[in-house]
């Protein structure tokens, strides 16, 4: 691959790696579409999907990682919260990245769609505001809720290579009923769960470009950070919009392609 190509991923990785903090995702979302369909257009080589799966999972490790040591700072990921539905997507999450090994691109694409439109359609239901800015110390859930929706959702993100941050928010949000920014920042680390599980299925199954993965994390690391500064001075309103519109324009665009083909 040309240097240009190397340039392509640091800017992508800075890029998602920005939108990782402020907006509490992996990246997955927004890297998993950036590396089909622009290498292409640009006139590279296309990266097959099983490498974006392995990309994507790397990156959004170490994005989430940098964003989430931010948002703890502020009190903004809840311990329990984390641990409940972080073990249980581990695990689950380990399962479907070994087994994606053996599922056709074309399945893993569909899941991936499938995903992204329950999420899109999920951000779109009214919810109020009012206490999106409370601290994670004032937070309560359901743990065996939390636990059932790990290990299902940790299967579906590790089989397409997702940290599961796109889908995690809005079932924190819709089902569990966090406040947003407590929802954001412990959404970063549960993502650590399913993305160290995802990785270590990737990386053992042959899954990982390591050249294409350092350039991305030089972008993405110090990315993540910046986003997370943003986002504590942007309104949540905004932030749930922004993600919203994310979400929903990767689904279309993936569905668009699955019936075209």
């Amino acid at each position: 691959m040309p240097l240009t190509f190397y340039a392509f991923l640091l800017l992508a990785g800075s890029t998602v790696g920005f939108f990782s903090g402020l907006l509490g995702i992996g990246g997955g979302i927004v890297m998993f579409p950036l590396l089909l369909y622009l290498p292409p257009i640009l006139g590279f080589d296309g990266i097959d999907v099983k490498s974006i799966t392995g990309l994507t999972m790397i990156q959004g490790f170490f994005a989430s990682l940098s964003a989430m040591l931010f948002y703890r700072k502020q009190r903004l990921v809840n311990k329990t919260l984390v641990l409940t539905l972080g073990l249980s997507l581990f695990l689950s999450s380990l399962t479907g990245s070994f087994i994606s090994k053996i599922v056709p691109d074309k399945l893993l694409l569909f899941i991936f769609g499938l995903l992204a439109f329950t999420a899109s359609v999920m951000m779109f239901i009214p919810r109020s505001y009012i206490k999106d800015d409370l601290t994670e110390d004032k937070v309560d859930f359901h743990k065996y809720t939390a636990v059932i929706i790990g290990i299902f959702i940790g299967f579906l993100v590790g089989l397409v290579g997702q940290g599961g941050a796109f889908i995690i928010i809005p079932i924190l949000l819709y089902i569990l009923k966090i406040p947003l920014r407590v929802a954001l920042g412990s959404t970063l680390a549960i993502g650590l769960f399913s993305s160290t599980a995802g990785l270590i299925g990737k990386v053992a199954t042959g899954q990982v470009p390591f050249l294409m993965a350092a350039a991305l994390l030089t972008g993405a690391v110090p990315a993540a950070k910046l986003g997370g500064i943003a986002s504590k001075h942007t309104r949540t309103e905004f932030l749930r919009w922004l993600l919203a519109a994310i979400i929903s324009a990767t689904a279309l665009k993936i569905w668009m392609d699955i019936f075209r083909s």
